[in-house]
This record gives C-alpha cells, structure tokens and sequence, in this order.
C-alpha cells in the first residue's frame, strides 16, 4: 500500500488526487553555478545568429519543439506583436522528440523556468497553478498568461512596453529568489530532511523560523 509519494510540483499530486498527508512536494534544482547571467556570452550569441544590434528587445524560449509547448500559440502572438513592434526579435531553442500532443496541457515543473530565473531573467509563463504556485510566486519575476492567442498577446505587449531597464529589475528580483530556493544544494537539503523525517515525524514540521527550508519544500500534513 503506498504510505508517501515526492512530487516535484503541486500540479501532480491534484492530477493524482493523491491524499495531502501522504505527498512531500519536493522542488527541482539547478546549478546556479552553471546557469548565470553573462551579458559578454548574450551579445556574442545574438551576434551569431546575426540579430541586429538596433534590436530593442530580444525574447527567447526554450523547450521540444511540440504542440503541447505551446509554440503555436507563440508564433500567432509574435506575428501580430511585430506588425506594432518591428524591432523586438525573438530566439526559438528546441529539438522536435517524438510525435506532437495535441492541445496544450499542464506538466510538471520542469527546470526552464528556473534556470531562466537563476540566469537573471525576468518570466513568461503559463498561468498554470503549478508555474504560479510553485515558481512565479511574485508579480515581480514576471508575467503570466492563460493558454490562448489573445492572452499571450497582452502579456507580450507588456514586456515590450516595459523595456530593458525595468525587465532587468525583474530579473535581478528572479535570480534573488531562485538562488533562495532553486538551487541544486538547496534541493539537497530538502531530501535530507526528507529522510529525517520518515525516521521520525518531529522533522516533518517547519517552524517559521527556518525560513531556510520553508522557501523551498512543503510538507503537507493535514
């Protein structure tokens, strides 16, 4: 019978509708060691795939080249966000594995996103409960939108109309909080306190003091 279950987001344990007391939501990591904000490398890399340098703004995703990703909804959005804006560029990064699943739909929290966030960039994400429970927790790292054309538009417009200066506030507010809470020897931390508590229910509760830990792993007793 199974006694407990880690999840790396909320999103999979209501999918699941795995029982509250038995589910440990543990975050995934990233090595901030290898993820950072490196203006030299950026200007070397738009040089290579020759973005101009009158660009006033350059967006970028990552991720498999598949429909549930949601590359059709971005490339509807960015055609008609350069007919107003000729001069924002964006930068696709991605392999095509498998067959595409159609439709959009709700994953668990993969590392992009916080990668992105350790390297000092400010986010668009989907307004998915996983993304705005678990990552995006703050207005401040960036900007969300529902799964649709007119949506991401507006979000899209947003950015552009903020600009670098104000993006890179947001940034540097990203890379603060995921250097607090996402990076791998936090994670670490997470699982030992993991196994100190199948040993014994008194690690299992966090006082509001160690703040430490309650940045970056949730217990879920009740």
């Amino acid at each position: 019978m199974l006694q407990s279950v880690i999840v790396v987001g909320e999103m999979l344990r209501d999918v699941y509708q795995i029982p509250r007391r038995r589910v440990h939501v543990i975050l995934n990591g990233v090595d901030k060691n290898v993820f950072q904000n490196n203006l030299s490398l950026g200007l070397e890399f738009r040089s290579k795939l020759d973005v101009p340098v009158n660009g006033s703004l350059v967006l970028r995703v990552a991720g498999r080249l598949v429909k549930d990703k949601g590359h059709p909804l971005l490339y509807e959005a960015f055609s008609k966000l350069i007919t107003k804006h000729p001069h924002v560029y964006l930068i696709v990064a991605g392999t095509r594995v498998g067959e595409p699943i159609q439709g959009i739909r709700p994953q668990g929290l993969d590392l992009t996103l916080m990668e992105a966030m350790i390297s000092g960039k400010a986010v668009v994400a989907s307004r998915f409960p996983s993304i705005k429970g678990s990552i995006v927790v703050d207005y401040e790292f960036g900007f969300m939108f529902s799964p649709n054309v007119e949506s991401l538009l507006e979000a899209l417009e947003e950015v552009v109309g903020e600009g670098p200066k104000r993006l890179a506030r947001r940034g540097k507010a990203s890379q603060e909080y995921a250097a607090s809470t996402f990076t791998a020897s936090k994670i670490a931390l997470a699982y030992e306190r993991l196994f100190l508590c199948i040993k014994s229910d008194t690690f299992c509760v966090y006082p509001w003091d160690m703040l430490d830990f309650d940045t970056f792993i949730t217990f879920s007793l009740s």
